[in-house]
């Protein structure tokens, strides 16, 4: 249950705050002097019309009574001053949710994962106090009218990166929390996403990173996922879908085995994301309308131009931006904006790099590149083929992923990032 209530109560305090919030479960006991207490028996309907048909607990109607309820406490709790100036407005940080006399969940809330887990730990319920700003005269002041600084669109937001172990998803979950996001690291490789998320907490003074377990191959594994991240943090504001993997072949020798793990992995691995990311995005939207979330794939080139002797990726990233606008299409009635980022080749990532497998070392092996004679002459040929003469880099894909989350009125787009080697038309 507080895999669906954690989401709601956070969209419910991003919307009263206008700011991302960490919300996480705590444990049921003596209802505390300054928590909120909302019940919700009128979330729980009859799932048929016969007499003694089950019940089951109807989401929306969980939505609106929770916020009528935060809606009459805030009005409560509203101050009188009539100097907005001066005015301190109240939020609360700790939430019950009853049906009756039974506790369905207890959840506690700041602005930061480190403060909430301490409010649950010392249970310090005191509010979270915020000042509103004095009233603008909005017929005198014109809208901004230049960007923000772009790193700062992550800032204090909740992000998962999947295949955020190594590669393009090192570099993604390093640059996040850098940016002062909270960053889930999702990757099959449990013990290198703890290292990178220990690496980065060290880093950054904080709880920056917190690495979860996650097959993108299996629907139970990241349902869990998912599920492990609401509990954690009440829910998500930016979902990137980075795990893949490529195995090249041609089309005349390819095993359809291998075929298959890469379409399995790169094109069904994004629709399983998808799917409970969405699933987890609308509980939240439910609360929260105005609240605009994202969903980004890591696609690549190779979605936006076939790739020689390497059918099964492109393929499957070609599949994958149809994927992004039919999930851009629906998904856009919660206020959920889904894109793929289409970068170039990550000449200093591991599958191209990697001294022992990577594909340098095996283009040399192989003597794809003629007159080579070491791993800088292939990477150099490579390089050569980009009109900036470099391969894509962490910090070229964060400034696109950057652009997607600032960028409100976009959906459904493939953005490259490949220096020029693909161009769109």
């Amino acid at each position: 249950m507080n895999t669906i209530l954690a989401p709601l109560v956070r969209g419910l305090c991003i919307n009263a705050s206008g700011t991302p919030r960490i919300v996480i479960a705590g444990t049921p006991g003596p209802v505390s002097q300054n928590a909120l207490v909302i019940d919700l028996e009128s979330a729980y309907k009859l799932s048929g019309e016969e007499s003694g048909a089950g019940e089951r607990f109807d989401e929306e109607a969980a939505a609106k009574a929770l916020s009528e309820a935060y809606a009459a406490w805030e009005f409560e709790m509203s101050p009188s001053a009539a100097d907005r100036s001066q005015m301190i407005k109240k939020q609360p940080s700790c939430i019950v949710l009853n049906r009756g006399s039974e506790t369905l969940g207890v959840f506690w809330i700041d602005r930061d994962i480190d403060a909430a887990r301490k409010r649950r730990e010392s249970l310090d319920d005191s509010f979270i106090e915020e000042i509103i700003p004095p009233a603008r005269d909005t017929e005198t002041v014109p809208p901004a009218l230049t960007a923000a600084g772009r790193t700062g669109v992550v800032k204090n937001r909740t992000a998962v990166v999947t295949g955020g172990a190594q590669g393009f998803g090192e570099q993604i979950s390093l640059g996040l929390a850098a940016s002062g996001a909270l960053v889930f690291i999702a990757d099959i490789n449990q013990k290198g996403a703890e290292a990178l998320a220990k690496k980065i907490n060290a880093a950054q003074g904080r709880t920056a990173a917190i690495a979860v377990a996650s097959d993108v191959t299996r629907e139970d594994s990241v349902e869990a996922m998912f599920a492990a991240i609401a509990e954690q943090a009440g829910g998500v504001d930016l979902c990137i879908s980075n795990a893949g993997v490529l195995q090249a072949g041609s089309v005349m020798e390819q095993e359809l085995k291998s075929f298959r793990f890469t379409t399995q992995v790169n094109y069904e691995g994004y629709f399983i994301i998808a799917k409970f990311a969405g699933r987890l995005l609308r509980l939240q939207h439910l609360t929260a309308q105005e609240w605009k979330t994202d969903i980004i794939q890591i696609n690549s080139k190779s979605g936006l131009e076939g790739s020689n002797k390497n059918g099964a990726y492109a393929g499957g990233k070609f599949g994958g931006i149809g994927l992004t606008e039919s999930f851009a299409l629906e998904l856009i009635e919660y206020n959920i904006k889904v894109n793929s980022i289409c970068p170039g080749n990550f000449f200093d990532g591991p599958l191209w790099a990697d001294p022992e497998k990577g594909l340098f070392v095996q283009y040399l092996a192989a003597g794809k590149v003629a007159g080579a004679r070491t791993v800088a002459d292939v990477k150099s040929y490579y390089e050569n083929k980009v009109p900036m003469r470099r391969g894509c880099e962490g910090p070229d894909v964060m400034r696109a992923i950057y652009y997607i989350v600032e960028q409100e009125y976009e959906t459904g787009q493939a953005v490259p990032v490949t220096g020029g080697q693909v161009m769109l038309h």
